[in-house]
């Protein structure tokens, strides 16, 4: 699963290392604090049921951008 990371293809699915990054930290905080994970957790830790989130298009981070229009 962390393979993932290796690849650019999780990196361009979200708009940049920066964007990926942010991604991540987010949820992770969210699981800790007591959110469901969205794919089986099939004894994966959570950096790879956030990375399997993303690659499944289960999770998302807004473009700020779009916000302003």
């Amino acid at each position: 699963m962390i393979e993932a990371l290796k690849s650019d293809d999780i990196v361009n699915k979200v708009g940049g290392r920066f964007r990926l990054t942010v991604l991540i930290q987010k949820r992770i905080a969210q699981l800790i604090d007591g959110s469901r994970p969205l794919v089986e957790r099939n004894g994966m830790s959570d950096l790879e049921v956030v990375i399997e989130e993303i690659m499944q298009d289960k999770i998302t981070i807004e473009d700020p951008h779009q916000l302003e229009a």
